[in-house]
This record gives C-alpha cells, sequence and structure tokens, in this order.
C-alpha cells in the first residue's frame, strides 16, 4: 500500500499532506496529516462507498458516511463539545475535498471505461472551515496510458471532471490509488508504489 507526500498550491503558499493507504474493513483507508494542521482519514467498502469519513481543521471537525443511498455527516467546532454539533442529509455518492483520497474513492467508485462518462452528485467541503456545497459533475474517463516500469506495466488514466452548474473542466491523472496530478496539487513523494485494483 502506498505513502508518500502530496503538495497542495494555496494562495498562501505550499502546504504539504502527508498520507498513507491501507486496507479497510473489506475495503480500503487512507489517512492524511497536512502540515498546516488538517487531517482526513477515510474508509471505503470493497465497491469504494465512502463509509466513513472524518475531516478536521484546527477549528472543525467533520465526521460522517453513506448510509444506504443517503450522504449523512455531522459539522461541529473543534474540539467536540463546544456547542451542539448540526446533523445534515443529502442524496450523494460521496464527498469531495482538498484531499485526493476522494478523488480517488469517487473514481474507483464510478468504475468507468474509457470514454465513459456518468453524472454523480457530491458533497464538496471547503476551507478551513469545512463548509459543504453539494455539486453536480459529470467524471469521464478519458484515456488510459500504460508506461513501463522496473516491475510492471503502470495504467495511468486520466479523468476529466465538468461542473455541471458552470460548465468548467478540469483534469486530473490516476494510477492505483495514487493521483498522480491534479489542479493545485502536486506528488511531491512516493515512498511505494500505487496498489492497482481491477
Amino acid at each position: 500500500m502506498p505513502r508518500g507526500t502530496y503538495v497542495h498550491l494555496t494562495d498562501t503558499g505550499p502546504v504539504e499532506e502527508r498520507f498513507q493507504c491501507a486496507p479497510g474493513p473489506g475495503g480500503w483507508r487512507y489517512a492524511g496529516t497536512r502540515s498546516d494542521g488538517a487531517r482526513v482519514d477515510l474508509t471505503v467498502d470493497s465497491v469504494w462507498r465512502q463509509i466513513r469519513i472524518e475531516l478536521a481543521t484546527s477549528a472543525w471537525l467533520i465526521r460522517g458516511g453513506l448510509a444506504g443511498h443517503d450522504l449523512l455527516w455531522v459539522r461541529h467546532p473543534a474540539p467536540p463539545g463546544t456547542t451542539e454539533p448540526t446533523e445534515h442529509r443529502e442524496r450523494a455518492t460521496g464527498f469531495l475535498a482538498d484531499s485526493p483520497a476522494f478523488r480517488i474513492a469517487v473514481a474507483r467508485h464510478l468504475a468507468l471505461s474509457p470514454a465513459e462518462d456518468r453524472r454523480v452528485r457530491l458533497v464538496h467541503v471547503q476551507g478551513p472551515s469545512l463548509s459543504t456545497l453539494t455539486v453536480d459533475q459529470r467524471w469521464r474517463l478519458a484515456e488510459i496510458d500504460t508506461y513501463e516500469t522496473e516491475t510492471a506495466p503502470l495504467p495511468v488514466e486520466r479523468y476529466e471532471v465538468t461542473d455541471l452548474s458552470t460548465a468548467e473542466t478540469h483534469t486530473f491523472h490516476l494510477a492505483g490509488d495514487v493521483v498522480l496530478e491534479a489542479p493545485a496539487l502536486e506528488l511531491a513523494a512516493l515512498d511505494s508504489p500505487p496498489t492497482l485494483h481491477s
């Protein structure tokens, strides 16, 4: 399972996210800690449904996950107990946030074939306050290129993601459970190779 470092290119300067992937209970787990104090813990099941997430900044905390077709989450100031938590429910496929973990989970859950696309509703978690916004996007697996490595061929997938409310499109590249490149994101170090999932 891979571990390494991503670098987020923010308006205030680079922020490192040190991450580690591991087998989860029947699926996959991602844990990351950032140099600005934020952290992420995401667990998916065998079909990459986001069954448990925790996102934290210095001031806010979100815990949630999928229950049937609904995405449930609780958002409250950190540390817990300072105020009553706010509970939320949305009919959505999963969460989307700055951490590459969420791109990986959504892409693997969609399981697209080359040139196939699908509309998906996600809850986008943004900024230090972990504010949430429901977004509708179209994800398309544009192509898969295979690169020779010292151990085995490495398939690299290029995804095109379109915001259906603005028609803005961005791309990112994914190999197994590692994002190689995305807007405002760089893979700075990889201590072990990606896990290639069938």
